[in-house]
């Protein structure tokens, strides 16, 4: 009979969850003989998906949703029984906040990039000279670069200072945290690269890859996003029901994994020893390293910087609201005297989030330049964050409630050069740690999407290690 073997996974945020549970039907659907533990140093599964249920309120205190087109999150969500609660955002107009100003978001653009000529012209974000600049990307020759490069100097290079910095820095600062000046290209967005190699300009390469058909008249945009009704929380509790019973153990810290000659001990905080054959780390990589810190080759995480976030909910009633946005929320540009980095107008994105007669609003902050706001007390982040909605609305009453989310370095920052380092550890990994994985946010992609598909792709691996 063949001998059972260990698999631990480090973490229980989305990748260490999807992992324990593509693992566990893995193993019942072709009958390996496994056994699967996650191990969770706190005490809540989910990493950052949290969903707050108050007075008829869905809150969410970390990831609101996930695109739809990156197919993973929908499926597992299918999968765990989850699928009649998928729900699109509502769609509606967005706008950014650019010297103090609230300018529509011009339609037809992609990811700040322009593929209609007239919402661009129109624009007030820009001056004659920013236009003129960006529409040089339609004749610049295209520079082919050995490596990697940062997304500003390649948008700068392609568009121009000031369609990045009013409208493509605010949008993809917004899902990085970081600095566009010191993120890296290809590890969030390689496909700008090749457009460019291939048509030789952005606009054109969009255009021929992504058309936007423009919406006919009372036609309401296509939503890009999917939520569940009760909370991305309720993904988080569908899959843990999942799991078979005894499989995860919370509260409990991995300190240090030595690897022995058949296999890998885990030296936990209680003091206790895991033995595992195979071990998925879906740990952020300063936990890595420091559980692996006999392992030099693991060194260049501690370099790799994380930023703070924090997020303040704030709810309404609606009579408070006395001037009110047509829209869905604004992202905030550098050059504005404002700390908040965005705001969400949740009753409107998510209309089941809110009671009817109520408003919900959600704002973040946490600039890199701006990080020691993060520690300041839920009463002064609250403060800053109605001081600078005022500024564009006029809200007369204070909330009904708030509730204040700290994020501590929850953002990692891929910084130039963050795939090759990755790409040089994972081949290390393979020599040194043969059976160990990693998987996670710090490493191939932070959305949930992201990081269901690293769980996954870690789960292939640990079958293929232990049986191919």
């Amino acid at each position: 009979m063949e001998e059972r073997k260990r698999i631990v996974v480090v973490g229980g945020g989305i990748t260490g969850l999807t992992s324990a549970y593509y693992l566990q039907k893995e193993t019942r659907e072709k009958d390996y003989p496994l056994d699967v533990e996650l191990l969770e140093s706190s005490d809540h599964l989910g990493g950052k998906i949290d969903t707050v249920q108050k007075d008829g309120f869905t809150i969410e205190r970390g990831p609101d949703s996930f695109l739809a087109r990156k197919e993973s999150a929908g499926r597992l969500a299918r999968e765990v029984g989850l699928g009649d609660e998928l729900v699109p955002n509502g769609t509606g107009q967005s706008y950014i906040l650019v010297n103090g100003k609230l300018h529509k978001m011009p339609s037809g653009s992609f990811m700040g990039i322009p593929t209609r000529v007239r919402p661009f012209l129109f624009s007030g974000l820009f001056s004659p000279v920013g236009k003129a600049r960006a529409a040089l990307d339609l004749v610049k020759s295209k520079k082919t670069i050995e490596g990697d490069q940062s997304l500003g100097l390649f948008f700068r290079r392609r568009l121009g200072n000031q369609v990045v910095e009013n409208l493509i820095e605010p949008l993809l600062s917004g899902i990085y945290a970081g600095d566009i000046d010191r993120l890296s290209l290809q590890s969030t967005f390689p496909n700008f690269y090749d457009l460019e190699q291939k048509y030789g300009s952005l606009i054109k390469g969009l255009r021929q890859t992504y058309p936007m058909k423009k919406p006919k008249k009372g036609e309401k945009k296509p939503s890009m996003f999917r939520t569940l009704r009760n909370g991305l929380g309720s993904l988080v509790e569908a899959i843990d029901e999942r799991l078979e019973p005894g499989t995860v153990q919370k509260g409990v810290k991995v300190d240090h994994i030595e690897k022995k000659a058949n296999g890998y001990h885990l030296l936990l905080s209680d003091g206790t020893v895991k033995e595992a054959d195979a071990v998925i780390l879906a740990a952020p990589h300063y936990a890595v390293q420091r559980m692996l810190s006999q392992y030099d080759f693991l060194e260049p995480f501690k370099e790799t910087n994380a930023t703070s976030v924090a997020n303040v909910a704030m709810a309404f009633d609606a009579s408070a609201i006395k001037k009110d946005i047509d829209g869905t929320g604004f992202v905030v540009s550098r050059n504005s005297d404002f700390r908040i980095t965005a705001c969400t107008w949740t009753h409107k994105k998510w209309p089941h989030s809110t009671p009817g007669g109520k408003v919900l609003l959600r704002c973040y902050v946490g600039k890199p330049s701006d990080q020691e706001v993060v520690r300041k007390t839920d009463e002064e982040i609250e403060e800053i964050v109605l001081n600078d909605l005022n500024k564009t609305m006029n809200i007369t009453a204070k909330p009904e409630f708030s509730i204040v989310t700290r994020w501590y370095d929850a953002m990692p920052q891929y910084t130039v050069g963050h795939k090759q380092r990755v790409n040089e550890i994972t081949e290390q990994m393979e020599k040194d740690l043969p059976g160990v994985y990693l998987a996670g946010n710090s490493y191939r992609g932070i959305g949930l999407p992201d990081c269901i598909d690293q769980g996954e792709a870690a789960v292939q691996n640990v079958i293929d290690f232990l049986y191919h």
